[in-house]
Formats: structure tokens, C-alpha cells, sequence
């Protein structure tokens, strides 16, 4: 019990994903990604809610996964500048059908933005069902494979944010560690672009 305590004292809930631990780096690296593109001039969409809403966008859709069928045939969406992706290839049941559509969504020359968590729990939240994990290399190939051009992939993680992610998903705190471990990715991204 009172282990319990003392680790929300030191580590409590976060409120959103905008505060877990595990998603700091992964947060700073696409707003970062997102500030260089110019949100002013683009047209985007959010498949996985509207964390970057307030960007700035010309033109700005959510479009609610998984209300929203991301392996379904695209009907009336897009086409979109910039298409974000977060936290959602792993919930779909035909990951080659959502990296397509993902692309299907994207104009000739935009840009498509997916993140994956890879080293965490089993998590079948707000009825999504979970599925898959992708590696750094793993996720290039699926995008590749839907004829996306992939500019870079990232990850981070490290031992104790996979401890603290076992029960829960932890706010980040100052102390908290940020150090990278390579080979114990957390979360793992990629920023691509439709050749067209």
C-alpha cells in the first residue's frame, strides 16, 4: 500500500497525452516536425483526436479513430496536407489497409505523421481492440509498402518508463529520466511524404 502511494506521489496520473512520461520525447519531436511545415499554409487532419488542433492550421479536421474506420474504404475525406497518426496503427486489424489510407487522405507532396507505441502493456481503451507493435524498421516497411516516402523514424524509451508504464500511464515530471535507451524503444514514430 504504502509503495502504491509513494509511487503516484512520485509519479501520478497523467491527465492527457500531452503529460505521460512516455510520450515527451515523441511529443517534442512532431510539434518540432510540425512548427518546420508552417501550420499556417496547410490543410491537416488528426486521425487520433485533436491534440494538434490549436496549431494554427489554414484548415483543421479530426477525424476520431475509431469512429472513424482508418481500414475502411475512404469516403468524402481529404485530400489533407498534413495527416497525424498517433497512437492508432496499433488498434487496427489491417495495418497495411490504414497505411494506405493513410496516404489516400494525404495531398500529392504532404506529409504523413504516424507514432506506435512499442515496448508497453496491452491497452484496449475507449474501445479499441489492440493488435500490433511495429519497430523503428518495422514501421518504415509498412509505410513504405503504401508507396509513402519516409523522410525519418524515431524512438525512445528506456527501462524505468517501461517499469512506471506497467500499471498505468504516469505524468512526466522533472525528474524523470529522458536518457534513451535504443534497444528498449517506448514509443517509435515516423514522418513520410506522398511522392504523389
Amino acid at each position: 500500500m504504502a509503495r502504491g502511494f509513494l509511487s503516484r506521489l512520485l509519479a501520478p496520473d497523467a491527465s492527457s497525452g500531452a503529460d505521460q512520461w512516455q510520450r515527451m520525447t515523441l511529443n517534442r519531436a512532431v510539434d518540432s516536425y510540425l512548427v518546420k511545415l508552417g501550420p499556417a499554409n496547410l490543410s491537416a487532419v488528426e486521425i487520433s483526436g485533436d491534440a494538434h488542433a490549436g496549431k494554427g492550421w489554414r484548415e483543421y479536421a479530426s477525424l476520431n479513430y475509431p469512429e472513424f474506420d482508418l481500414c475502411a474504404a475512404l469516403t468524402g475525406q481529404g485530400p489533407f496536407d498534413v495527416v497525424i497518426c498517433e497512437q492508432v496503427i496499433e488498434h487496427v486489424e489491417d495495418p497495411c489497409a490504414a497505411a494506405a489510407n493513410l496516404r489516400g487522405l494525404c495531398v500529392a507532396g504532404g506529409h504523413v505523421i504516424v507514432s506506435t507505441p512499442f515496448l508497453i502493456r496491452v491497452h484496449e481503451e475507449w474501445g479499441m481492440q489492440d493488435y500490433w507493435r511495429f519497430t523503428p524498421r518495422g514501421l518504415r516497411t509498412l509505410l513504405e509498402r503504401a508507396s509513402l516516402e519516409v523522410d525519418s523514424v524515431g524512438s525512445w524509451g528506456n527501462r524505468r518508463v517501461i517499469a512506471a508504464n506497467l500499471d498505468r500511464w504516469p505524468a512526466y515530471r522533472r525528474w524523470h529520466s529522458l536518457r534513451d535507451e535504443p534497444k528498449l524503444p517506448v514509443q517509435v514514430w515516423a514522418f513520410a511524404r506522398n511522392p504523389g
